[in-house]
């Protein structure tokens, strides 16, 4: 494990000591630093930050971690694959029935959900807005698929977008029978 490896380490685990909402914190507190929307961060941001938040890494550590997350070459580290890494690995049992829910979902089999495979499995016709008039059928399907997309919204969600979004959810819960559960239950898997 090198440097970089063993400072994230201790930052999961300062972050996971703050329980559910730890990492989910620091997302929202990095996302709030970004104040110029490039969804990055240089090392003094960061340093700061997470000093503020009482997860203090000196001048060497900062820069290894923005280094490791430089995606441009530009001296600032992609703040959402640092939040990525933070968080923890998943077990065979989360990834798999996360797979199993996706593949429910990917009605067509071709490894891309789209509005199209969803309309096979939900209906959106109960939908308040729909009730309403104020949206079609079609974009209740498409703000539902949007939560599972990346930043650059393509009405087409992978498994690897699926298994990011529960990533982040899987960091929020304990154990492995309570995900499990509460996907079986969520997907009726």
């Amino acid at each position: 494990m090198d440097a970089v490896d063993t400072t994230m380490e201790k930052l999961r685990a300062q972050c996971l000591s703050r329980g559910a909402s730890g990492i989910q914190g620091v997302a929202r507190f990095f996302r709030h630093l970004d104040r110029d929307g490039s969804h990055s961060l240089d090392v003094g941001e960061l340093q700061r930050g997470l000093a503020e938040l009482g997860l203090v890494l000196d001048a060497a550590e900062a820069e290894g971690v923005c280094r490791r997350w430089d995606r441009d070459g530009s001296g600032t580290l992609d703040l959402e694959e640092f939040l990525r890494a933070l968080r923890p690995p998943m077990s065979q049992a989360r990834e798999a029935v996360i797979a199993a829910a996706f593949a429910k979902l990917d009605r067509s089999g071709d490894g891309v959900v789209t509005v199209d495979d969803l309309r096979g499995v939900y209906s959106g016709r109960a939908h308040p807005k729909v009730q309403s008039g104020e949206w079609t059928e079609e974009q209740v399907l498409r703000r539902f698929l949007d939560n599972f997309d990346s930043s650059e919204k393509d009405g087409q969600v992978t498994l690897a977008e699926f298994q990011d979004y529960y990533s982040g959810v899987s960091a929020s819960v304990d154990t492995d029978e309570e995900f499990v559960a509460m996907m079986t239950s969520a997907w009726r898997l």
